[in-house]
């Protein structure tokens, strides 16, 4: 309850010595931070703001102004919504120059799906475009690929479908689902499973936790790093 309700929004200065200041917004999961300038996107639900329908949420952006003593939010813009619980919204990166936005559509039962929204002509392309679970993570630099938290390997391993099951695949955003190719192997093993992979800001690495499969999402028991020849 205290993660989806209370999750707060807080801003940390790079400078030595800083300590975070609270932003007085809340949101659900985590947000997608801009490389290049103080643009933010996040999802909010009916849990953290109760004037949503219930079952419903929406992508929003913000600018983080940081001329004053505190930093605050402006410039609030909703991005894109969905009106029930079909599709729970979950931001994720930005990339082409900041034009374009990856999130995961929470499907009903155990699937999900990587999406992206045009940020200018807010069309919506399902990336994934295959049925199974499929959640968005680090983009690659270049934004023509992302990292996938996906079941696809049950199709052969067996075994429950959904969050649980998963390893890190990477996705060309082309929005046919077709180049998808699978980096770890953990679920191979019982118990086992790879996840909330990020990329390095040349491409050369990739970091990631490993994880039991019975634990809650987020849980991890360490933080293993990925080299790409």
């Amino acid at each position: 309850l205290s993660r989806a309700r209370d999750n707060e929004l807080w801003y940390l200065s790079k400078e030595r010595g800083s300590k975070p200041i609270k932003l007085n917004h809340k949101l659900n999961e985590g947000a997608a931070v801009s490389k290049t300038d103080m643009t933010i996107a996040f999802t909010l639900t009916h849990e953290q703001e109760p004037a949503l329908k219930e079952g419903s949420s929406q992508l929003i952006m913000f600018d983080v102004d940081t001329r004053g003593d505190v930093p605050k939010l402006i410039n609030k813009r909703v991005v894109h919504e969905s009106k029930d619980r079909s599709c729970v919204l979950e931001a994720q990166d930005f990339f082409d120059g900041n034009t374009k936005l990856t999130f995961t559509c929470y499907e009903p039962g155990p699937d999900a799906s990587t999406m992206s929204i045009d940020l200018k002509t807010k069309q919506v392309i399902n990336q994934s475009n295959h049925a199974g679970y499929q959640e968005v993570e680090g983009i690659f630099p270049n934004g023509v690929y992302t990292l996938v938290e996906s079941d696809r390997q049950c199709n052969w391993l067996g075994g429950k479908r959904g969050s649980g099951n998963i390893d890190i695949w990477k996705l060309k955003l082309d929005g046919t689902g077709k180049d998808f190719v699978r980096l770890t192997t953990f679920n191979d093993y019982e118990g086992g499973k790879a996840s909330n992979p990020v990329i390095s800001t040349d491409g050369k690495y990739m970091a990631f936790q490993t994880a039991n499969t019975a634990d809650p999402a987020g849980v991890g028991y360490g933080i293993l790093l990925y080299t790409f020849e």
